[in-house]
Formats: C-alpha cells, sequence, structure tokens
C-alpha cells in the first residue's frame, strides 16, 4: 500500500513491490522514486515508475516492467507508432535496456526475459479502461510474493487478468468494463478447486 513518505525503514520489511500506480510526475513523485529505487527486492514497475525509469534509466535481473505501448514508446524514446510496427523487436530492446522481464501490453500481450517469448491471447478491448494496469501490476506482485518466478510471474498474470475480463465480457459485455470487476472472477480463477466442488471442498486436493 502507498505510503505518504518512503523511507529505509519502510522498505525493509517488503518481499516484493509495485512502484508506480499512483506516483505521479512531480516533484513528491521524484522523491519517492529516489526511495523505492534504492529497494533491492524483487519489484513490478508499471505507470509513472516506467516514467521516471525512462528519465533515470537503469538495468535490473529482477523486475518485472509492465509498460503499454505509449510507456513503452517513452523508455525507448520512439514513437507508439514504432513500437506496434514491430512489437517484438521493442520488448527485446526494452529488456536489452533495462533487463528483467518485460510484460509489453496490448493486443496479443508479450512476455520476454531475453530468453523466453510468451504472447498471451486472453483479453478483450474492454479492457482499455482506468486502473486495469494496476490491477495486473498487483496479480504478478501477488504471485511473485507466494513464490513464482519472474517470467512465470508474468505469463500466469497476465494470463489470470486476461481470462477474467473475458469471463465478464462473455456475461456482461465489453463495454462498460471496470477494473474492479476482474476482482470476483480473478477469485474464482486462483481457487479452481473450491468453485468446482463446491464451497466446502478442499482446495489442496486434486
Amino acid at each position: 500500500m502507498l505510503c505518504q513518505r518512503l523511507t529505509t525503514d519502510v522498505l525493509e520489511w517488503p518481499d516484493v513491490l509495485v512502484a508506480g500506480p499512483g506516483l505521479g510526475f512531480n516533484e513528491w513523485g521524484k522523491q519517492q522514486w529516489d526511495n523505492f529505487i534504492s529497494f533491492q527486492g524483487r519489484m513490478v514497475l508499471d505507470a509513472d515508475g516506467l516514467n521516471w525509469l525512462a528519465q533515470y534509466p537503469q538495468s535490473r535481473a529482477n523486475w518485472v516492467l509492465t509498460p503499454h505501448p505509449g510507456e513503452a514508446a517513452r523508455l525507448l524514446h520512439s514513437t507508439v507508432a514504432d513500437i506496434q510496427a514491430d512489437r517484438f523487436a521493442a520488448i527485446q530492446e526494452l529488456h536489452h535496456r533495462y533487463g528483467g522481464v518485460v510484460l509489453l501490453k496490448g493486443s496479443g500481450t508479450l512476455i520476454f526475459d531475453g530468453k523466453q517469448m510468451a504472447i498471451c491471447t486472453e483479453g478483450n478491448p474492454g479492457m482499455a479502461s482506468g486502473g486495469m494496469g494496476d490491477i495486473l501490476s498487483g496479480i504478478i506482485a501477488a504471485l511473485l510474493a507466494q513464490g513464482l518466478m519472474l517470467f512465470d510471474a508474468a505469463c500466469c498474470g497476465a494470463l489470470l487478468h486476461g481470462k477474467a475480463a473475458n469471463e465478464i465480457a462473455s456475461e456482461q459485455g465489453e463495454r462498460g468494463m471496470l477494473a474492479s470487476d476482474l476482482f470476483f472472477w480473478l477469485q474464482k480463477l486462483v481457487n479452481p478447486q473450491r468453485y468446482q466442488h463446491g464451497k466446502n471442498a478442499d482446495t489442496n486436493t486434486r
């Protein structure tokens, strides 16, 4: 959760940090960036965290970057048209410059760790609304905190995120979809045994 002022003490307890959503691109945001970029644990960088990274570039092996095409363009000092013209080349260049695992959002989300490339085909245009990317960052961070490796967490997170949105679209349509609508379906997707066999089912049995 957001702390009004990040300090070294505050950053000692987390195992995983999500940085960027709600940060802002102002003086306060810059102060927070200076603090949380000192965090040495695993990190998911999104939203204005990516915009600050474009201003102060560095490479790390232990973070997941989740840019949309606009943020990717800023990171590569390019244009959205260039990113979309060759998304495979763009994500490889993002990894070359910034390291870690890169998840390039869009129609056919790409995930790349320098060796493996994955494509997530789940999702729909209804997801183009505020807060959807924040949900994705939170899912990936939660999976990292549960012990998944960076690439696996990014792939699984993208799959859950897109599939939840597709379930909503199939029942209610794409128009008017909100980020908060995903919560119900995400809970069902990550607890398949419970919902398949009833509310009293043992979720540890196969």
